[in-house]
């Protein structure tokens, strides 16, 4: 018996938001017109909408998945994108729309994400959810965390605060360095930002983000830090995403 009820328990941990909210993420798609100028996206991607319909524009969350999410079947990234939505649920409660796109398999750019595809998402999900444009946040968990630096480092005037989270700072694999790294720095000198990452991560060595970190402070960044777990490995982001600071921060930006 004991077991059984440690298995219910697990699957409600997964299910975490969908089950303890009785809600269910709803699946959005990009028109045909878009899609075909956004080939390294899956054109569906998940969207996590306030139990309560909001009565005026709300902030937006864009949550990039880890490696592990990578395909061309949405449900695919659902048990990485949940995290968030369970922690904003937990401990903020803050009416706001979360949405998680998936880099498709059908890509082949190093590193999944393209900065300038995701901007064309970013457009249509301005013309089709009632979002505050001011409070725009942009995070994500290992090649999620590369695609925040890039997406960031390329477009940092889309962004309220970015947090990327055991993120690699090239595309030719987690641990590589990208040699526009100086050009990304002073982008996102721009707008807030906030790392993290496991002391003990050999997948994407904290270094990475320390090195980014350090290069945002001297291009004149004075929002810019980092926190580094000591004891995590690659892991960190089940702890970021668990935690209340990671929510007390990021809501806390707005963008002139």
């Amino acid at each position: 018996m004991k077991q059984v009820i440690t298995l219910l328990t697990s699957l409600l941990f997964l299910a975490g938001f969908d089950l303890a909210k009785g809600q269910t993420p709803t699946v959005g798609k990009l028109p045909i017109e878009l899609a075909k100028k956004t080939k390294s996206l899956n054109p569906e991607y998940l969207v996590y909408l306030p139990k309560q319909k909001p009565d005026k524009p709300v902030p937006l969350i864009i949550y990039l998945h880890g490696a592990g999410g990578l395909g061309d079947n949405i449900q695919k990234i659902r048990g990485q994108s949940v995290q968030i939505v369970r922690g904003i649920a937990k401990h903020k409660k803050n009416p706001c729309i979360v949405v998680a796109p998936q880099a498709s398999r059908q890509n082949k750019q190093p590193g999944g994400w393209i900065p300038a595809q995701l901007n064309i998402l970013l457009g249509h999900l301005k013309t089709t959810l009632k979002i505050d444009e001011k409070r725009i946040y942009l995070t994500g968990n290992s090649m999620g965390g590369y695609g925040s630096w890039i997406w960031g480092g390329h477009n940092p005037a889309n962004f309220a605060a970015i947090a990327p989270v055991s993120g690699g700072i090239g595309p030719g694999g987690p641990k590589a360095v990208t040699p526009d790294l100086d050009k990304w720095a002073a982008n996102l000198a721009k707008v807030p930002v906030y790392a993290f990452a496991g002391g003990k991560d050999r997948v994407v060595p904290a270094e990475r983000s320390q090195r980014m970190i350090a290069a945002i402070q001297k291009a004149g960044g004075k929002n810019a830090k980092i926190k580094i777990y000591p004891e995590e490995g690659h892991s960190a982001g089940r702890l970021v995403f668990a935690g209340q600071e990671f929510y007390d921060w990021i809501f806390s930006h707005k963008r002139k």
